[in-house]
């Protein structure tokens, strides 16, 4: 099972309890994107925002990833 470090950890929950909104900054995207990298082992990039099918799907992705370890919170 796949977990996030500590620190990547705290970035995730700052990111979840962060204000609901349905545009993410350019310093979420830019995490979005390095942790999707990093958890789901392929080279970083930055999608096309004009399309952003891909960012939510990988937003879901670190979701399955934090939901799985707030169970032991």
């Amino acid at each position: 099972m796949v977990k996030f470090n500590k620190k990547d950890y705290a970035k995730w929950k700052s990111f979840r309890m962060g204000e609901q909104h349905d545009v993410i900054t350019a310093e979420e995207f830019e995490l979005v994107c390095q942790l999707h990298a990093r958890y789901y082992k392929h080279s970083f990039y930055k999608p096309c925002t004009c399309a952003p099918k891909t960012v939510n799907k990988w937003i879901s992705d670190l979701n399955l990833i934090w939901s799985n370890e707030k169970k032991k919170d």
